[in-house]
């Protein structure tokens, strides 16, 4: 059974693969002042009381969190009636894991380096990785190229900011896209209409470019099953730092300058990307440095660079685990089958 949250994707996602879904109201934990807090501070009770029902009926032996707030209530009402494995997909420990942790067996990361946040607990810490998407590991190059109308002959910059995109990414990007043109080809994914205008603005920009670098340049709303493909032929990756795309970007090996979301979560993408630049790993530029000068320089200087950028994606694959999945679902069902006297 997948709990989860009343809003967002989960719900599809679980029945798509068959799995039973049910939704719990929550409240987000703030550590500043925030009147959603006054509503949360209500739903909070009743997430409380919905998970224990669930977790009554359907009797697990295992639960298994990965940090978000909705996972909080499902972990204090299973933690008496089975094993808890706990997830931290980022760098540091989040307030939500942390609240877990008081009830899990084990602690799996994502990082090496974030052990030394941890502090005293009774669970069990391994590091796992973070699972990337299987299909990531199946991209082609040749095809890639083909499909976007490449050519080999000039470098690729895949540019992105996530699903729903990034604005102060895209803007930069447009500040600079004559000058990039004329070293690199650009895959560009913007985030949808729902997201932002960006889109639409940057496909009528391409269409006032000279008929000799028009087809340099792609923007698109959103990068469907082609994603293998795109990461397999780019050469350079211009991001945001979210705990996915750091353990895609480390798994494959791919050098990135990354501009992390400012105040993320307690700057938790600001320290995802530090630990791949403190490792040689990728580029990582604050969004207030990250002008579209200094932005045009990092990536001319890498791209005009090959050797650096070797460097930088045999650090990066590194710290990747491509048997992250597998490492977590071996420690699910070691706990799953522990004798009930031992939990």
């Amino acid at each position: 059974m997948w709990i989860g949250g009343t809003e967002g994707i989960e719900a599809d996602a679980a029945r798509d693969e068959g799995i039973p879904f049910a939704a719990i109201r929550t409240g987000k934990l703030r550590r500043y002042l925030d009147l959603r807090t006054v509503r949360d501070a209500v739903n909070i009770p009743r997430g409380v009381l919905a998970a224990r029902k669930l977790v009554r009926d359907f009797q697990p032996d295992v639960v298994f969190s990965t940090g978000g707030f909705v996972s909080v209530p499902t972990v204090f009402a299973g933690r008496r009636r089975a094993s808890i494995l706990t997830h931290e997909q980022t760098t540091i420990i989040g307030l939500a894991t942390r609240i877990n942790l008081r009830s899990a067996d084990r602690l799996a990361l994502s990082f090496e380096d974030t052990k030394s946040r941890v502090g005293k607990t009774r669970a069990n810490v391994v590091v796992t990785g973070n699972p990337i998407r299987t299909e990531l590991l199946a991209g082609n190059a040749e095809r890639g190229r083909a499909h976007y109308g490449f050519t080999p002959q000039l470098p690729i910059l895949f540019v992105t900011g996530g699903a729903r995109g990034a604005t102060p990414l895209n803007q930069r990007v447009k500040a600079i896209l004559p000058q990039l043109l004329e070293c690199a080809q650009v895959v560009h994914q913007t985030g949808p209409a729902s997201a932002n205008d960006d889109f639409a603005e940057l496909s009528t920009l391409k269409q006032s470019l000279s008929d000799q670098v028009k087809t340099r340049y792609v923007p698109t709303d959103f990068i469907r099953e082609e994603i293998a493909d795109v990461f397999a032929m780019t050469d350079l990756v211009v991001s945001r730092a979210g705990a996915g795309t750091v353990a895609e970007l480390s798994a494959l090996g791919k050098p990135a300058i990354m501009i992390p979301l400012p105040l993320s979560g307690g700057g938790e993408q600001i320290v995802n990307a530090r630990a791949l630049a403190d490792h040689g790993a990728g580029v990582m530029l604050m969004q207030e440095d990250a002008t579209p000068e200094r932005l045009l320089q990092e990536i001319t200087d890498l791209l005009g660079n090959p050797d650096r950028r070797n460097a930088m994606a045999r650090a990066a694959a590194g710290l990747g685990r491509l048997d992250a999945a597998a490492r977590l679902a071996d420690e699910l069902l070691a706990l799953a089958i522990r004798p009930v006297s031992t939990r």
